[in-house]
């Protein structure tokens, strides 16, 4: 997985993009809404991946919004020689929700794109596209970036909450937070979990339907454990991994046969349907102290408000450190308010948490 800090841009230095897209229609509409934003330059457009490899060096873009299916060369193809010769330049995919491109997306998360965007399903609608853009696309396209703020205050180091004192062998449930970078991240550490693991584990990576099923598909593959969408109304077993369905919340409430899983559509929370705040909340009620939750890579805060819960029952609380984040928003968040126990590159996560259930 690679990983950078976050880019340094100065007051009023713009983030320079290059939309590559076959479609004229696509390329002015996404122009369009960028342009929209004070902080972006459109610095160039190419209709296929042959052409925009030729002018990346003279265009020196900061960011490249890519589609997949285009003439000559298409995406997927770009991102490999991309990736051959340049680590560094983010790339935004375009994606369908269709299995067709929710399947070529993750063929590109795996050759080296950092995020997507689903394209808008009313594309018929100028308005509706637009509005789709400005609210996905842009955000996503910034996260990579940090604005010097005029006397700015130095940052402030990342604090670590007292440790956990729950002994090791009361553990009861593992929980993981996700976000831009996740699929990455968890095929690094899902592997990294024994066969016998004797506590189940709940996940919550930001994707929207289908694209979650063909998650747990894909990690199922890569772990002896069983790797599946949750279930309403499915008992929580140990050794299992529950991973949240797209548009939905995936919770645990208390039933008559042990802790179950709830499924639900409110109201987005932290604009994120499913949030790793509704799934952390109710592990806090459920299983009180005897959690272990991890928060990885991913833009924004989500997770922050499940954790202080955690934390204020006594559970055990990890985040991914900087240097090892794609996107340091949902950990950061965690380790700047104090409530992690450790802060860990993501390939210690697994081992600390094996530690805390007494399996290390």
């Amino acid at each position: 997985m690679r990983v950078r800090s976050a880019r340094i841009l100065q007051p009023g230095q713009k983030i320079r993009v290059l939309v590559v897209d076959d479609s004229v229609v696509i390329r002015r509409l996404v122009c369009h809404a960028l342009g929209e934003d004070p902080g972006v330059d459109v610095v160039g457009v190419a209709a296929n991946g042959r052409i925009a490899l030729s002018r990346i060096p003279q265009l020196n873009p900061d960011v490249i919004t890519l589609d997949i299916e285009m003439p000559e060369m298409d995406g997927l193809e770009m991102l490999r020689q991309l990736r051959r010769s340049d680590r560094s330049i983010p790339v935004v995919m375009f994606s369908t929700m269709t299995e067709r491109g929710a399947s070529a997306t993750f063929e590109a998360l795996s050759l080296g794109a950092d995020d997507y965007v689903t394209k808008a399903s009313n594309a018929g609608s100028l308005d509706v596209s637009l509005a789709h853009l400005r609210q996905e696309l842009i955000p996503k396209i910034r996260q990579f970036f940090q604005v010097v703020q005029p006397q700015a205050l130095p940052r402030e180091s990342a604090r670590l909450a007292p440790a956990s004192t729950l002994a090791r062998s009361q553990r009861r449930a593992v929980a993981i937070g996700v976000s831009t970078g996740g699929p990455a991240a968890l095929a690094r550490v899902i592997p990294q979990f024994p066969e016998r693991f004797p506590l189940p584990i709940f996940i919550v990576q930001h994707m929207p339907p289908l694209f979650t099923r063909l998650l747990a598909e894909r990690l199922d593959t890569l772990t002896p454990l069983a790797v599946e969408e949750g279930a309403d109304g499915e008992l929580a077993t140990a050794g299992r991994i529950y991973l949240a369905p797209g548009d939905r919340h995936m919770r645990v409430v208390d039933s008559a046969y042990g802790p179950s899983i709830v499924l639900d559509q409110g109201p987005p929370l932290n604009s994120c349907r499913p949030a790793v705040d509704a799934l952390f909340g109710s592990l806090a009620e459920v299983y009180g102290p005897a959690v272990v939750a991890a928060v990885l890579t991913g833009m924004g805060h989500d997770g922050l408000v499940g954790v202080q819960r955690l934390a204020a029952r006594g559970a055990c609380i990890l985040a991914q450190d900087e240097e090892s984040s794609v996107v340091w928003g949902m950990p950061g968040a965690v380790a700047g308010a104090g409530v992690a126990h450790q802060i860990l590159p993501l390939d210690a996560i697994v081992p600390a948490i094996l530690r805390e259930v007494d399996c290390a």
